[in-house]
């Protein structure tokens, strides 16, 4: 079987969620759920963190994940794309691996069972050079507009079709999918052979019901709190004892 590695970024300075990896939701750090799902899947041979803070590196091994490095603050801005810290990450162990899956902090309903499942499907479609995990679009890019100066023209040109996208019903329009924050998983050699973090062949995870669910801004973080207490997501199981400072 492929050597995998799970790559947990979990980088300090966020905007929109202050000090999200590290803010308690239900009892624990954001990113133990993280953890406790890329443990509990069965799938990884590492668990690694890769962060700039010496404080999410602490929280992170209290819950069993590995921080060999601190990452460049260079590599952890808020404009930083992913494949800097990937190489980084990738150059900084002492050993190889076949495969590195990104599991990130921001979905923590997200399960060991949904990681289960990606994998098997990216296994299973030897053709491709990543998996992504994508949903249905709630807002149909058909629908949405650019303003230049007073007047404003569709995103995409529609000036080829008999009913347009921004006039028709949503259930008529042809399926679209965004990704989301619940996993990735590609070949390492991808990151060397095209400089990017997918390659060239992406294989669609379809993720189910509050898998693909991202605490993006304070009012997700709202709607995550209200999802448990109503019982509509559950979160993977903590076994170990609530981080403390």
């Amino acid at each position: 079987m492929p050597k995998l590695i799970a790559f947990i970024p979990a980088r300090s300075g966020s905007i929109r969620v202050k000090d999200k990896n590290a803010r308690v939701l239900a009892g624990h750090p954001l990113i133990a759920y993280a953890i406790a799902a890329a443990h509990a899947s069965g799938v990884f041979d590492r668990v690694v963190v890769s962060t700039n803070s010496e404080r999410i590196g602490r929280i992170a091994e209290h819950y069993g994940a590995e921080v060999p490095f601190i990452r460049p603050d260079v590599y952890a801005t808020s404009t930083s794309p992913d494949i800097e810290w990937i190489k980084h990450a990738l150059s900084n162990l002492e050993e190889e691996y076949d495969c590195f899956s990104i599991i990130r902090t921001t979905s923590p309903f997200r399960q060991p069972e949904t990681i289960q499942r990606a994998y098997q499907q990216f296994i299973d479609t030897p053709e491709a050079d990543s998996l992504r995990a994508v949903e249905l679009c709630r807002e149909h890019p058909g629908k949405m507009w650019e303003i230049d100066g007073k007047i404003m023209r569709p995103l995409l040109d529609q000036s080829h079709l008999d009913v347009t996208w921004y006039a028709g019903q949503y259930q008529a329009l042809p399926k679209v999918y965004v990704q989301n924050s619940s996993l990735e998983i590609a070949w390492t050699r991808v990151v060397w052979e095209t400089n990017s973090r997918e390659g060239r062949v992406l294989v669609p995870f379809l993720t189910e019901r509050m898998e693909g669910f991202a605490i993006d801004y304070e009012d997700d973080w709202l709607l995550a709190e209200n999802y448990l207490a109503t019982g509509r997501a559950s979160l993977p199981v903590v076994d170990t004892e609530p981080y403390r400072e």
